[in-house]
């Protein structure tokens, strides 16, 4: 984040992946969707993104050429450009973008914001990390990779409006290092702990099923053991369900505290423009995360 005057900031990230789904221009359309969700999760709007790509000389060029294509019309979906980009040879194939956007100074959303009585807020159902690794395995029923697709491909935009359009704190999305390690981050930055109903968490279709089978990616074990001792647990889960909590997430959707005044606001800007939201639980004093 650069301020640049005061009205104006300029936002900058970057993030690629390899393929996650064996179509190119859904994985073009995906790593675009989640390289773009660090600007939304600021509460900014993404002005232009380059390419970043790696690519195999045995495999065909027209593979390439969806892969980007894929990632242009997403771009392009918000008004804004890819205007460029850098590629080079390697032996699997990588896509991303690098991604400049601008947000008000006074408007950026943060990991810090959230308060005690804030209500928590997820925008997406949760599970990809065990869904692409079922696909990975030969596994993944049909119709749950088309669910796990469209989420992944649904920018996170809607919901960053609606957050600045309540006068929304804190945020942040929901990747790589799954529902608790971002929950994490922003419990330490905020110097709150955070109360996460289970029962109230949303889940993809084959979600459970793919994780009661421990089909999980590496990443799932790996937050596991760097978060799982940050979390109180005041319920009973199973050992499966504690890993799921750690899943990966790839373009996953935002953790917002929403202050209680504004939830119903809140829900109805959601509403209005057919996002769907789910309350999974509330800001209290202490530290760490709680799943009640």
């Amino acid at each position: 984040m650069y301020r640049l005057n005061e009205t104006q900031a300029l936002i900058q990230t970057v993030d690629f992946f390899t393929p996650i789904v064996d179509t190119p221009y859904e994985f073009g359309a995906i790593a675009a969707a989640n390289a773009m969700s660090d600007v939304y999760a600021m509460g900014g709007e993404v002005l232009f993104a380059l390419n970043l790509a790696a690519f195999p000389l045995d495999l065909p060029a027209s593979l390439l050429a969806e892969i980007l294509r894929g990632g242009a019309d997403v771009v392009r979906s918000v008004g804004a450009a890819v205007a460029g980009g850098h590629t080079i040879q390697d032996k699997e194939p990588k896509y991303g973008l690098a991604v400049t956007g601008m947000v008000h100074p006074e408007r950026i959303l943060t990991k810090g914001g959230a308060r005690p009585g804030d209500r928590l807020v997820l925008t997406k159902p949760l599970g990809t990390g065990t869904i692409t690794t079922a696909v990975k395995r030969g596994s993944v029923e049909a119709a749950h990779l088309e669910a796990a697709i469209a989420s992944m491909t649904q920018l996170n935009r809607t919901a960053a409006h609606a957050a600045q359009a309540v006068g929304v704190r804190a945020a942040t999305d929901i990747t790589g290092f799954g529902l608790i390690g971002h929950a994490s981050e922003m419990a330490q930055a905020s110097a709150v702990r955070l109360r996460i109903r289970f029962d109230a968490l949303p889940w993809l279709p084959g979600a459970w099923e793919y994780a009661e089978g421990w089909i999980f990616p590496g990443g799932a074990h790996s937050n596991y053991a760097f978060y799982n001792g940050l979390v109180t647990y005041t319920r009973p889960v199973t050992d499966w369900q504690e890993t799921l909590l750690h899943d990966p997430q790839t373009s996953g959707g935002l953790l917002i505290a929403v202050p209680a005044a504004q939830i119903d606001m809140f829900r109805a800007f959601c509403a209005a423009r057919d996002l769907a939201v789910w309350e999974i639980g509330e800001v209290i004093a202490g530290a760490g995360i709680e799943i009640a």
